[in-house]
């Protein structure tokens, strides 16, 4: 598995978090921060999945 999954994953997990605070306390700032860290992860999550599909031919294991 390609890190940039982990990694994405945890930025979607990390981006929910903050846009459900931000929706809690009135923040809107927080809000859009969480909304626009989530997409990044989302991006970076599908970039590691490309890259473990390219690799997979290759693989030997």
């Amino acid at each position: 598995m390609d890190k940039d999954r982990i990694k994405g994953s945890l930025k979607q997990v990390s981006g929910s978090i903050k846009e459900a605070a931000g929706k809690v306390f009135g923040d809107k700032k927080t809000e859009i921060k969480g909304k626009a860290e989530k997409i990044e992860g989302e991006i970076q999550n599908a970039a590691g999945r490309f890259k473990d599909t390219v690799r997979k031919p290759f693989d030997k294991t």
